[in-house]
């Protein structure tokens, strides 16, 4: 039984309804730890996939899951019963580069005030 209370079964949504595991994690796995677990049994086909821990976001019972917390913060009374699984879903956000970032010169909607007072 105490195998029970220190694990936790994921399994891990992906945006196309595919799945990773369901997989035991220890109640001291980090988020950050679970992210690198996604990244690195991702399908490699899917050009758009994860590359790093910052583009990954974890989504359990509607909470975004902080890296630096554990498995243990985030664990639900329904994960104590036999043979649970807990699904958490993976948001795919890639980080923007340099040049995405800048705004165009010529762009008519910086710097546009859209408040109206009455």
């Amino acid at each position: 039984m105490a195998e029970v209370d220190d694990q936790l079964e994921i399994k891990f949504r992906l945006n196309d309804d595919s799945d990773i595991g369901p997989k035991p994690f220890p109640d001291a796995t980090t988020v950050a730890a679970l992210k690198e677990t996604v990244i690195s049994q991702s399908p490699r086909e899917k050009e758009n996939g994860p590359r790093t821990v910052k583009e990954v976001k974890l989504i359990s019972a509607g909470k975004v899951l902080d890296n630096n917390k554990t498995v243990k913060d985030y664990r639900s009374p329904v994960s104590t019963l036999v043979d649970a699984v807990t699904t958490m879903h993976v948001i795919i956000q890639p980080l923007l580069t340099e040049k995405e970032k800048k705004p165009k010169d010529g762009d008519p909607k910086m710097n546009k005030c859209v408040c109206s007072i009455m």
